[in-house]
């Protein structure tokens, strides 16, 4: 083996030993501190204030639509324009249904003459009745004193059968008077009945032509305008779209959880993004019996008072509804479970309430570091936990770390942390 070999052999160990030493540089690097996210302990509750959005109606919409044919002579209302109620908004032609209702109206008078001479013909009937009746009791009398005397010989036998014969007759007649008056008051209920029956065509016809006349059933603005004047227009279609803006309403879709905290009647804030500055106050009006099949969402309707009518349709609004309203509104400290997390404490009903813990905030100078500290929690909800003791408000604590902590590490506060000392954020 030659000498540079043997020198090779010799010097490695002694180059290997000293690069295992530690640098001084080395050896000073402190540890680098953790980032954190920061709360702030303060009062709360676990109620959750849920948002969704919805869009602006009115509280009733009417559809004016044209009730017979005819031609649209008037349409006295354009988009954007309130009407009344009972305003006259639009005129038909009515030309074709006034000579139907002239014809109907003679046709009634007919049939009201033809009453009358009924009516005329039974009174004759019982004044002939009456003198029959009056004729036969003479007649009757007379063949029975004639009967009478011819049993005394006074009279011949025949002048009393005359009178007998007479008396008979008398009384055929007074029969013959009498069914022609049952005869005739049948007649009159006859044509007492084609009177009604033509007393009710001129009312229908008065009635046709009056739809020509197309009134706003309701106070509100008009929404849409589907035809102009001059058109032929048939039954059912449309002319005019009225909606009642008194009120507003804003139909949302929830969720099944969020369905069984809500109630009829119930209080909810409701902010327009077209008044950005204003926040309203409605009520639940309606909550929908059924979900939609695909989406597992309920309909929910919230009514919103609009007394001047600033509010129109089709506006974007972004309805909060308190998310538990039977919940108690004392207020406690509330904060995330992802605190406890932190700790080291997995949330969990079988944990023991002395053995959760959180991590708070301390400071020395410029120095920022995290101490344990054992909690007592209480209820759980949405994330949320009530802290009963071990935490006072406004001070400090972690609610999420980059890594698992301990007592005294030193930390650094991320630029999402609720806290006011913004020395201790990390800056760009």
């Amino acid at each position: 083996m030659g000498k540079l070999a043997w020198l090779l052999l010799f010097s490695a160990p002694i180059l290997f030993l000293s690069g295992c030493k530690d640098s001084p540089s080395t050896q000073a690097q402190p540890s680098k501190p953790i980032a954190v996210d920061v709360a702030v302990a303060e009062f709360g509750s676990l109620d959750t204030l849920r948002q969704y959005t919805g869009t602006t109606n009115p509280v009733r919409e009417v559809v004016l639509r044209a009730r017979v044919e005819g031609q649209l002579v008037e349409l006295n209302a354009d988009r954007g324009d309130r009407v009344q109620q009972g305003q006259l908004v639009a005129r038909q032609d009515d030309g074709v249904l006034t000579a139907n209702l002239l014809q109907a109206e003679a046709e009634l008078a007919a049939r009201e003459g033809e009453l009358a001479r009924t009516q005329t013909l039974v009174a004759n009937a019982q004044a002939q009745v009456a003198r029959a009746q009056l004729e036969y009791q003479q007649s009757l009398a007379d063949a029975k004193r004639l009967q009478q005397l011819a049993q005394l010989g006074a009279v011949t036998t025949q002048q009393a059968e005359q009178a007998s014969t007479k008396a008979n007759s008398n009384l055929q007649t007074l029969r013959s008077a009498e069914a022609l008056i049952k005869s005739q008051q049948a007649e009159i209920a006859t044509a007492q009945k084609r009177v009604d029956a033509q007393r009710a065509i001129v009312q229908q016809a008065k009635e046709r032509r009056s739809f020509t006349l197309i009134i706003s059933p309701v106070d509100g603005i008009v929404m849409e305008k589907k035809t102009e004047a001059g058109n032929l227009l048939q039954p059912s279609n449309e002319l005019l779209k009225i909606g009642d803006f008194s009120q507003v309403k804003v139909i949302v879709e929830v969720s099944e959880l969020d369905r069984s905290r809500l109630a009829l009647g119930q209080t909810t804030k409701v902010r327009l993004d077209a008044f950005p500055k204003k926040e309203l106050t409605g009520q639940i009006s309606l909550i929908s019996p059924s979900a939609d099949p695909q989406s597992r969402l309920v309909p929910v309707e919230v009514t919103i008072p609009n007394p001047d009518q600033s509010i129109g349709s089709g506006l974007l609004a972004r309805v909060t509804f308190l998310a538990n309203p039977n919940q108690s509104k004392d207020p406690v400290l509330v904060a995330p479970l992802s605190a406890l997390a932190t700790a080291g404490r997995p949330n969990s009903p079988e944990n023991n309430k002395k053995r959760n813990k959180l991590f708070v905030i301390q400071r020395s100078g410029k120095e920022t570091t995290v101490k344990a500290r054992p909690i007592e929690v209480g209820k759980q909800q949405d994330g949320k936990v009530v802290i009963l003791s071990g935490l006072s408000p406004g001070e400090e604590y972690v609610i999420r770390s980059g890594r698992p902590l301990k007592d005294g590490d030193k930390v650094v506060l991320s630029a999402l942390s609720a806290t006011g000392k913004e020395n201790d954020r990390p800056r760009n």
